[in-house]
């Protein structure tokens, strides 16, 4: 299940130029679809072994340059596949 979940994340944000924004849009949507009542950035960073960047994740999602239109666009857009 997380590898087909990495190769979603994957295509979605694949539009990303930089490494870590693609990455850390991966890790989000992974923390957003797994198990777990709490889906604010702490405890998905921890239900994901991710804690000791929480930060990172925090930046991501609050300030980091990213229009979430075109991602939910391509959200769509692989929805529509299945």
């Amino acid at each position: 299940m997380r590898g087909e979940l990495e190769n979603f994340a994957g295509e979605v944000f694949e539009p990303f130029a930089r490494n870590d924004q693609r990455r850390w849009g991966q890790v989000y949507v992974r923390g957003l679809l797994t198990d777990g009542k709490r889906k604010s950035v702490e405890p998905m960073a921890a239900r994901l072994g991710e804690d000791g960047n929480r930060q990172a994740l925090a930046h991501f999602v609050t300030t980091s340059p990213w229009d979430p239109s075109h991602i939910r666009a391509r959200l769509a857009w692989k929805m529509e596949a299945v």
